[in-house]
């Protein structure tokens, strides 16, 4: 068996752009992803704090310290420049994995300004 725990999560980023006519997918800080531990093109959910929208796309690597946040494509419906958002990533982990499995959590406010980070 196996379960499905929360891998990682960017908690209240701002959405910084979107851009409707892009192919698709939500372009990520390349830093912030590597400090979550998202790979590019992962399946992320993100839940929209202003809106309530919750949609799954992929991650793509935005400028590394460019701290850009942008929803592309059809995602773009699901938010403006100046939301906050949540970005969550799953996995999926044996039982004794689950057991000692901690997510990868990092904590942003004020523009996206990383606060902690938790491992």
């Amino acid at each position: 068996m196996q379960l499905q725990l929360l891998k990682a999560k960017l908690h209240r980023v701002e959405v910084t752009q979107s851009d409707l006519n892009y192919e698709g997918s939500m372009a990520i800080d390349e830093e912030c992803l590597e400090m979550a531990g998202i790979l590019p093109y992962e399946k992320i959910l993100i839940v929209n704090n202003n809106n309530g929208s919750r949609i799954e796309t992929y991650a793509i690597p935005a400028p590394r310290g460019s701290r850009t946040f942008c929803l592309n494509g059809a995602a773009a419906r699901s938010g403006l420049a100046g939301d906050l958002v949540t970005i969550m990533v799953f996995g999926l982990y044996t039982p004794a994995e689950a057991a000692k499995h901690q997510p990868k959590v990092v904590l942003f406010a004020n523009h996206n300004k990383i606060v902690k980070i938790k491992k």
